[in-house]
C-alpha cells in the first residue's frame, strides 16, 4: 500500500505547542514594522532575530533613570533559541525633563524646522519629538561608533522612544559599572583610554563619561548611555565636554590608586580631534 504525506496523519505534539498569538508580557516583534535605516549596521551579528513570526517577551527591568528605564526583552522564535536584549524607553514628555538637553544639541541639525522650533519652545508636540530625538540619537552613535570598532553594544533597532540594543551581562544579570570592579584597574584604565581615542578621531566626546556608564563583562570595558554624544568641533561646548570626560575618568582611576593626568589625557585627545 503506498502512502502520500498528505494522507498521514499529523502528530498531535506538533500541533500542541505552537502559539499562534503573543501571550501576556508579549508581542510581536517590531522588526518588520520598521524601515531598513532604523535597524543596526550590517553584517548583523548572528544572534539578531529578524523573523516575522517572532516575539517580544518582557523578563523585567534592569534599572530607572531620570529620562529613560531599560527593561530585558527576549526575542524568540517559539521554539527556536532567542537572544536577551535591553531595551531602553525614553520617557514620555510629560514624565520627562529636557533641561540639560541644549548644551548637547548645539551644532545638531534636525531634519524638518517645525520641529525645531516645537523643540525650542518646549510645547507638547515639541517634547514628544524630544523623546524620539534623544532615541534616535542614541541608536545614531551606537551604529557610528559600532561601525568604528569602539566597545559599545550592537544596536538592534530604534522604534519611537524605545531603543533595542545588545544586552551587556550574563545571563539575565548586567555587568558591573566599573565603579564596582577592583581588579586588573590599569588595564581597565588603559581600555577607557583607547575607547576616549577612537571618539576623539571620529571628532566627538561622550559627553557624560564617568565610571557609572562604563561596565566591564569578562574584562573588557563597555561604554552605554550615548544620546549626548557631541561633536567636539561644531558644538561650542564641545571642548569643555571632553574636557569633563578627562576630568571624571581621571580623578575616579587615582582615587583607585592608579595614576592617570586628566590634562595630559585631555592634550593628547586634542590631537586627535585636530
Amino acid at each position: 500500500m503506498n502512502f502520500f504525506a498528505s494522507d498521514l496523519p499529523l502528530p498531535e505534539t506538533d500541533l500542541a505547542f505552537v502559539q499562534l498569538e503573543p501571550h501576556e508580557n508579549q508581542r510581536w516583534s517590531t522588526w518588520p514594522s520598521i524601515i531598513p535605516s532604523q535597524r543596526g549596521p550590517e553584517p548583523r551579528p548572528s544572534w539578531v532575530v529578524t523573523s516575522a513570526g517572532a516575539f517580544d517577551t518582557e523578563l523585567g527591568v534592569v534599572k530607572t533613570g531620570k529620562e529613560a528605564d531599560v527593561f530585558l526583552v527576549e526575542r524568540a522564535e517559539p521554539g527556536h533559541p532567542g537572544a536577551v536584549m535591553a531595551a531602553k524607553r525614553y520617557r514620555s514628555s510629560d514624565q520627562r525633563d529636557f533641561q540639560r538637553s541644549s548644551q548637547y544639541e548645539e551644532g545638531r541639525r534636525t531634519r524638518r524646522s517645525r520641529d525645531s522650533r516645537a523643540i525650542a519652545n518646549k510645547s507638547s508636540y515639541g517634547r514628544a519629538i524630544a523623546a524620539d530625538h534623544w532615541s534616535f540619537a542614541e541608536f545614531e552613535a551606537l551604529c557610528t561608533l559600532f561601525e568604528l570598532g569602539a566597545p559599545v553594544p550592537y544596536p538592534v533597532q530604534v522604534n519611537g522612544t524605545e531603543l533595542l540594543m545588545e544586552f551587556i551581562g550574563e545571563g539575565r544579570t548586567a555587568a558591573p559599572r566599573l565603579t564596582q570592579v577592583h581588579d586588573n584597574l590599569p588595564d581597565l584604565l588603559d581600555q577607557v583610554i583607547d575607547l576616549m581615542h577612537v571618539l576623539a578621531r571620529a571628532g566627538f566626546a561622550h559627553g557624560d563619561l564617568s565610571p557609572y556608564n562604563l561596565l566591564v563583562h569578562e574584562g573588557r570595558v563597555v561604554v552605554i548611555d550615548l544620546p549626548q554624544i557631541v561633536d567636539v568641533v561644531s558644538n561650542p561646548n564641545g571642548m569643555d565636554l571632553l574636557h569633563r570626560d578627562c576630568t571624571n575618568v581621571a580623578t575616579w582611576f587615582t582615587r583607585q590608586r592608579v595614576e592617570c593626568d586628566a590634562e595630559e589625557l585631555f592634550a593628547d585627545l586634542l590631537g586627535e580631534v585636530y
